[in-house]
């Protein structure tokens, strides 16, 4: 089955092109999810609730563009939706947004241990370093997505970095 049969039969409510579509797309939209999650369970769980957004909007996706990765903007989308409701997204206002300067010392550390202090970061933090780091966002689209200030989002920006350069050059000292 071709991947627009497979979307046309996801739209009809096939609920074995949605188990198809689910077993080829899993791995994929779960790593996205991880990005954005402080453990393993709440990355399941975001992944199960962007599947759902996927089926039930998968009527709007027009073959236009990729379909994975209109399929990872609902999953960060629907991610970061179950974020902004929350009160912890709005507790930096713009006044203590100063963002800080990281030093070019390099540290070598593993892409597992790096992962793990990603998701350990508090979600205000975790979800702004994501979305600026590794997803390219700008401070304002940021700003938009979570309906803070683009002064929060350089402010949570600069406390991720000082956190991580923390736990990176406490990983460093207990190395050496």
């Amino acid at each position: 089955m071709s991947l627009e049969e497979l979307i046309h039969n996801c739209k009809k409510g096939n609920r074995k092109a949605q188990e198809r579509l689910y077993r080829e797309y899993a791995h994929v939209l779960y790593g996205v999810c991880l990005k954005y999650s402080k453990n393993k369970v709440e990355a399941e769980d975001n992944l199960h609730d962007s599947f759902m957004t996927i089926y039930e909007k998968i009527g709007q996706y027009k073959f236009k563009g990729s379909f994975e990765g209109w399929m990872k903007r609902i999953t960060v989308n629907t991610v970061l939706q179950k974020y902004r409701k929350e009160d912890y997204m709005k507790v930096v206002t713009e006044n203590e947004a100063e963002e800080s300067e990281i030093e070019s010392e390099y540290f070598s550390i593993d892409l597992s241990t790096l992962l793990k202090y990603v998701q350990e970061l508090p979600n205000k933090y975790r979800i702004t370093f994501n979305m600026y780091v590794l997803d390219g966002f700008s401070h304002k689209e940021i700003s938009q997505k979570l309906g803070t200030s683009t002064g929060t989002s350089k402010s949570n920006l600069a406390r991720a970095r000082a956190i991580l350069k923390e736990r990176i050059t406490k990983e460093k000292i207990n190395i050496a």
